[in-house]
């Protein structure tokens, strides 16, 4: 006896050890995330320059399955149990959250284009605005991912030969029925599939081959890419390549398929003839088409520092192999990607000493695999890093440069031997409007709006009420049989068909297990360990709810109206749990982290409406508005992430006792400093509005951590069910009947 308590205090112990560790953990992680979204914020790059992910807070259930299907890291992560945008501008569309959230709670979409002027005009068909037959795919469109490319340049193909097959007009000698500018992958998938439509056609690039902008990638990137189907080759189902591979099956696949690519042609613009056709000009020469597709990128020419020395040998505007450069002293200006890339791989070789300069306080637009590698070649003095910095002169042997520092601007020389600016490129948008491609934000469709949808508790308790009412006209339709007390049930002419063991009631207890079966394959296909993708995962959760609800019903049925106190009996009341469980996480569970949410959103609010105070006033306003906001996040710090569960039940008794003692403290240094007494009268309200809205982020934190047990409790009760349903179909398979005509 002794023993067994001892066991059970260990187990007791342990388990709650477990709990209160993996909660801090959980605390901490939240606090990154949240401080991380805080920076993207004050920087600007809290959405990305096109696409991004918009959340809607009344669906997500915080299943996290978008945190994981997210191949950019650090763009999403869960806060307060529900998904939340961390680092927007790391987004590249890829959009594999919006297809895998279950509940349709994320819309990965453009935002306000209502300004945009780097976005063309097109319509549904890829035409560009007020230019019939001249269209344009690809990364010119603003769509990034190469798979999108691929379908673009391949509807492009179908829709003119479309037209020329309506049209049906006798080709004119020298008049292509397209020409394709570009053969990156839209170029290349028009191509392909201007070739299986038996179109006219040619493909101008002005380098020698298939690769678009990933054939100026460095040497061994890694390319990440979504299964596509190329036309006349067929499906590409690998997530990844490297740049050389990806390239050789480009080039490879227009051989095999003979396709007309001219190399070495640059492209200079478009003209519309009298009679409708188009004349391309290159930097070589004309040539004449029905239609064209401008499948070019968005890249351009690369952007120019604009300062003395920039026309030396040494200034490069990309890198293709960094094993070309050793025991050099390099500096890489830029803040991207493609800067940290580019000083990650000369910094790998052996003798060179690296420096990268960049404008901005900090990196936003660098993907969290760049990031992470970028901070350890730094820790290990392998990059040197110069922020808040701008190249003033390029010299033969050195570089200058300007430094901010807390102590203002300085000039500071490095002695160089190379210099590679990696700071993005003009975009081709001069050439395209000599083309007839329009910029005009007035002609773009206006952004699919936003808006919050719901739980979609109405719908699914119509089902839910659909389906019960059917089984209770079913009973009530036999319930000349359910209405009798087991004894009398033999006896009954409809005991052979309804009961457990026979007939309807047996084939009623067989659906009911499969449904079962099939309600358990959500979570197979839900789970990121199982390549287990048949059907959207939003398909799959309609049906993880529909098939609960229908086994539930099954099994009543098929208990007869009388479950017993039998391994079949127990698996019902079983499930009954699981459904009620599973309807009260669905609805009510998923309020608390919105609510927690919303008053995030309100303390970020209330933090930034601070801090912009901070950037008017004279000395003395601006050290009072500091002193508040250093305040304000202590108070923050100190009831939301350093307290524990019960600091923070005492300290709703004493939140105004707090609240008030921070008033007073920024009354007495809005009076020393001199501040107006509107200003600190301001500035306190907004102080006592950030406090509150901290302790109540808290409190709704908690409750959602004590809500969070639910899950587990419905989890356990679903492995409970299970086995009590194994036990009773082994159980009937062995004697062949239910014991009394029960649910077993």
């Amino acid at each position: 006896m002794t023993f067994s308590l001892l066991l059970g205090v260990v187990i007791a112990l342990g388990l709650a050890l477990f709990a209160a560790a993996s909660r801090r953990a959980d605390l901490r992680r939240m606090e990154r995330s949240l401080k991380s979204r805080e920076r993207a914020g004050r920087q600007g790059s809290d959405k990305a320059p096109l696409r991004h992910p918009v959340i809607d807070l009344t669906r997500c259930l915080g299943c996290g399955t978008c945190v994981a299907a997210c191949p950019e890291e650090g763009v999403l992560d869960l806060v307060h149990g529900q998904a939340a945008v961390v680092n927007g501008a790391r987004c590249v569309g890829h959009a594999a959250c919006e297809r895998e959230c279950p509940v349709g709670a994320i819309t990965v979409t453009l935002g306000d284009v209502s300004e945009r002027r780097d976005i063309p005009a097109i319509t549904e068909s890829l035409e560009a605005v007020g230019s019939p037959g001249l269209f344009l795919a690809g990364e010119v469109t603003a769509q990034a991912l190469i798979k999108t490319a691929v379908e673009q340049g391949a509807s492009v193909a179908a829709e003119v030969a479309r037209r020329v097959r309506e049209q049906g007009a006798v080709r004119r000698d020298g008049v292509l029925d397209l020409c394709v500018v570009g053969a990156g992958p839209a170029g290349l998938s028009c191509s392909l599939e201007a070739k299986r439509q038996g179109l006219d056609f040619v493909t101008l690039d002005q380098e020698s081959g298939p690769g678009g902008t990933v054939a100026k990638y460095p040497r061994r990137k890694l390319v990440l890419m979504q299964p596509v189907t190329l036309p006349l080759h067929g499906r590409l189902d690998r997530m990844t390549y490297t740049k050389e591979e990806l390239v050789a099956l480009w080039r490879r696949i227009a051989a095999d398929h003979a396709l007309p690519i001219r190399g070495g042609e640059t492209f200079v613009g478009v003209e519309r003839r009298a009679g409708g056709e188009f004349v391309v000009r290159t930097e070589s020469g004309k040539l004449a088409a029905r239609h064209v597709c401008l499948a070019l990128g968005r890249r351009g020419s690369p952007v120019k520092l604009g300062v003395p020395g920039e026309d030396l040998p040494k200034v490069a505007y990309s890198l293709l192999d960094a094993r070309s450069y050793q025991g050099r002293r390099i500096l890489v200006v830029g803040g991207g990607d493609g800067a940290a890339e580019t000083a990650l791989g000369l910094a790998a070789q052996p003798g060179n000493r690296v420096t990268l300069a960049y404008r901005k306080e900090s990196f936003f637009r660098v993907r969290a695999r760049n990031q992470e590698k970028l901070d350890a070649a730094i820790a290990r003095k392998r990059i040197d890093v110069l922020f808040g910095s701008r190249v003033l002169e390029v010299r033969n042997g050195a570089v200058d440069l300007e430094v901010v520092n807390g102590l203002g601007p300085e000039k500071r020389t490095l002695g160089n031997d190379e210099v590679f600016v990696m700071a993005g490129g003009v975009p081709p948008f001069e050439a395209l409007q000599r083309s007839g491609v329009s910029f005009d934000p007035k002609l773009l469709p206006p952004s699919r709006p936003v808006v919050e949808q719901g739980t979609g508790l109405v719908r699914a308790l119509a089902i839910g009420f659909s389906l019960a009412l059917a089984a209770l006209l079913w009973t009530l339709v036999h319930f000349d049989y359910y209405g009798l007390p087991l004894a009398e049930r033999p006896a009954h002419p409809k005991h052979h068909v309804l009961r457990p063991g026979r007939g309807l009631g047996l084939e009623f207890g067989i659906l009911a297990a499969v449904l079962i079966g099939v309600n358990l394959l959500y979570l197979v296909r839900r789970s990121p360990r199982f390549r287990f993708e048949a059907g959207s995962l939003r398909a799959w959760m309609t049906s993880h709810v529909a098939t609960g609800i229908l086994a539930f019903l099954c099994a009543v049925l098929h208990g007869a109206m009388a479950p017993r106190s039998t391994p079949g009996g127990h698996a019902f009341w079983a499930l009954a749990v699981l459904l009620a469980t599973g309807a009260i996480g669905r609805y009510f569970y998923a309020w608390v982290p919105r609510a927690a949410n919303g008053r995030e959103i309100a303390l970020a609010e209330a933090k930034a409406r601070l801090e912009r105070r901070l950037s008017s006033g004279g000395d003395g306003d601006r050290r009072f508005r500091e002193s508040a906001l250093k305040d304000v996040a202590a108070l923050v710090e100190r009831r939301q992430w350093r307290s524990s569960f019960f600091g923070r039940v005492l300290a709703l008794a004493g939140v105004e006792r707090d609240l008030r003692a921070l008033a007073q403290r920024l009354a007495r240094a809005g009076r020393a400093e001199g501040v107006p007494d509107a200003e600190v009268r301001e500035t306190i309200a907004l102080a006592r509005e950030a406090g509150r809205a901290a302790l109540m982020v808290a409190h709704y934190e908690d409750l959602r951590a004590v809500l969070s047990t639910w899950r587990y409790l419905h989890r356990w009760v679903a492995v409970l069910m299970v086995v009590l349903v194994l036990l009773h179909v082994v159980s009937a398979l062995t004697y062949g009947e239910f014991v009394g005509g029960g649910a077993g």
